[in-house]
């Protein structure tokens, strides 16, 4: 699967850097104990850090409001994944254990503060490319809304776009059926190639721990 950021992207945000892990012979399943106690805690220490914290002073979700304005989405409306993820925190509704890959994502994205997707590979078709989403693009997201894609951050494959750091579609979400996957961390602009590599690597060997198989990781900016 071949992987590329559009001329858009690159001209708006010249540091803009995507980690992506592809996965072969997975097992997903219940989360092991281990990971549902660590996301459980982690969750409880950010919600004693807004005590005293405002959610927009978090590093991550400062650079990606930034990010969400510089290709025209207003962030305040709009507002990336992982501070959707960390105000629910806020209010102390804690993230529900749904499978162990997507409570790995929702690990990393916390403590990364980056949004991070990943989806089932058997639901993607051809090369895919992360764009910014015209005015008649749309889909069906997990929370079963039509989300206008319009300004929005994108990846698209041969049959249209399917995830977003705003709120993915349901065309591809991750399932105990799933065999492949492939995961993308949407890097902070300010990390370095070799921080970004690091961090991508990280996740992708915590992954595997946990699902067995295979997995290759690139960055990409």
């Amino acid at each position: 699967m071949n992987f590329t950021l559009s001329p858009a992207i690159k001209q708006l945000c010249p540091s803009f850097k995507m980690g992506i892990i592809q996965y072969k012979n997975i097992e997903v399943g219940d989360s092991p104990q281990m990971l549902k106690g660590r996301l459980r805690l982690f969750q409880e220490s950010i919600y004693f850090d807004l005590e005293s914290k405002k959610v927009t002073e978090f590093e991550g979700v400062s650079e990606w409001r930034k990010l969400f304005k510089t290709f025209g989405t207003d962030p305040s409306k709009y507002r990336p994944s992982i501070e959707a993820l960390i105000r629910r925190i806020g209010k102390q509704t804690y993230l529900p254990s749904i499978n162990s890959a997507v409570d790995i994502n929702n690990f990393f994205s916390l403590q990364y503060e980056v949004p991070i997707g990943i989806y089932d590979s058997s639901n993607l078709e051809g090369p895919i490319e992360f764009t910014i989403g015209k005015k008649e693009e749309s889909y069906e997201a997990l929370n079963e809304r039509n989300i206008s894609l319009e300004n929005k951050i994108i990846s698209k494959d041969a049959l249209g776009a399917f995830g977003s750091p705003y709120v993915d579609s349901n065309r591809a979400y991750v399932t105990e059926k799933t065999t492949q996957a492939v995961q993308f961390i949407y890097l902070k602009p300010s990390l370095s190639e070799e921080q970004a590599y690091k961090l991508t690597k990280s996740l992708s060997d915590m992954f595997i721990q946990i699902h067995g198989g295979e997995a290759t990781y690139q960055v990409i900016s």
